[in-house]
């Protein structure tokens, strides 16, 4: 059975610009606790999101030294280390930033897609499915319940808010279940969603071209 990838499992690679298709979809500015519940029924605190229309910054507690910022008016996602000053293209990270992104209510399919083809795990071939289930509540909101398949063919159930044209909640095949909690309708700073000027890119692959070069690189073996 597939057990949902820890947060702090979370791999930053290389370039995932965020080249949403044609279908646009905005959300609108809010900020929300993100809730985690085991099968077993034990909650704790995940981290926090903020939002402002395409604009997404995903914090979590297992990940304290970043953030993800998610810009999909420029196509670009960053993971953003402050304590180094450094940010990096991010590709192939969690579900949740692959999940929690602006979609239109009426077939969020068509963003998640999209996300699936930047990280890399999906193609024309391997798509995102989605079947609505229901209407629903989630926290005292309405939301419309999906169904989802994953290119990699793992099950989730995704709960989106038509009001905030966002998902408000995530459950994997295990029963493991995000919410978002504690959501504050507001306009969101700016500044959330801007890397300092004075933070220096930082690009993994050229770090290994360099490793690659050294004395202590070994080719593996075939």
């Amino acid at each position: 059975m597939f057990k949902p990838v820890p947060m702090a499992a979370l791999v930053v690679g290389a370039a995932l610009g965020l080249a949403f298709s044609g279908h646009s979809a905005s959300a609108q500015q809010f900020s929300a606790d993100l809730a985690r519940t085991d099968a077993g029924g034990t909650t704790t605190q995940a981290g926090k999101l903020s939002v402002s229309h395409d604009k997404v910054r995903i914090e979590t507690s297992d990940l304290p030294a970043g953030f993800f910022l998610i810009l999909a008016g420029t196509n670009t996602a960053y993971f953003v280390r402050p304590a180094q000053k450094i940010y990096m293209d991010a590709k192939q990270s969690s579900p949740l930033t692959q999940v929690f992104v602006a979609v239109d209510p009426d077939d969020p399919c068509i963003r998640w897609q999209a996300m699936a083809k930047i990280a890399g795990v999906a193609n024309e071939r391997m798509k995102w499915r989605c079947e609505r289930i229901a209407d629903d509540t989630v926290n005292g909101r309405r939301a419309v319940k999906y169904r989802s398949i994953s290119p990699g063919d793992r099950q989730y159930f995704g709960w989106v808010d038509p009001q905030l044209r966002f998902p408000v909640r995530l459950q994997y095949e295990d029963g493991t279940v995000v919410d978002l909690v504690n959501i504050q309708e507001k306009v969101q700073p700016e500044s959330l969603f801007v890397v300092p000027a004075d933070y220096r890119k930082f690009d993994p692959q050229r770090l290994i071209d360099r490793i690659k070069q050294s004395d202590v690189w070994v080719e593996p073996a075939h």
